[in-house]
């Protein structure tokens, strides 16, 4: 497993919580877990937020993404400038984060990446940043990544760069 990839669950398995519930129609456990395999994790470089005013489900703003960088045991490359995180902070303080943007890989195939993000930060509890991630790929080598179901987990800017990072799974 990549060192860079530290807070990957322990033996690459969601929580086992659902193992002690029992479905009512099969009387048979759940223990069918997905497994969770790292795809990649990217630092995306982005720019101060763009306050876009109070709307009636709270308060919007934008933050371009200018580029970055990404690697993992299948794919490696740099995040292209030009996409943008649309964000929504609840009354409440949860983030709604909405990314649309493009990764190009190092073999120069363009994929669309939409990274849609639940922030909650909450007094006395650690920071939850998880998301669902969908990537679009043209026919050829990356087409898998089609139909891949991925989850991510964003972590905040960091401190020596204006950048997030992002650490994302594929279940299976």
């Amino acid at each position: 497993m990549p060192a860079w990839f530290s807070d990957w669950p322990a033996r690459g398995r969601l929580p086992r919580l659902a193992l002690t519930l029992t479905p009512a129609r099969t009387g048979t456990p759940m223990n069918d877990a997905p497994i969770t395999l790292p795809l990649y994790e990217a630092i995306v470089d982005v720019e101060l937020p763009v306050e876009l005013g109070q709307g009636p489900l709270g308060q919007r703003r934008l933050i371009n993404i200018v580029g970055g960088e990404f690697e993992g045991p299948r794919l490696r490359g740099r995040v292209l400038p030009g996409g943008a995180d649309r964000q929504l902070i609840r009354p409440d303080g949860v983030r709604l984060l909405d990314a649309l943007y493009e990764m190009q890989t190092d073999d120069g195939t363009v994929l669309t990446v939409r990274n849609r993000v639940k922030v909650i930060e909450r007094p006395g509890q650690p920071r939850e940043a998880l998301s669902h991630v969908e990537i679009t790929a043209p026919a050829g080598p990356h087409a898998w990544l089609n139909d891949a179901v991925l989850v991510g987990r964003a972590h905040p800017r960091l401190p020596d760069r204006q950048a997030v990072r992002i650490c994302v799974y594929q279940l299976r």
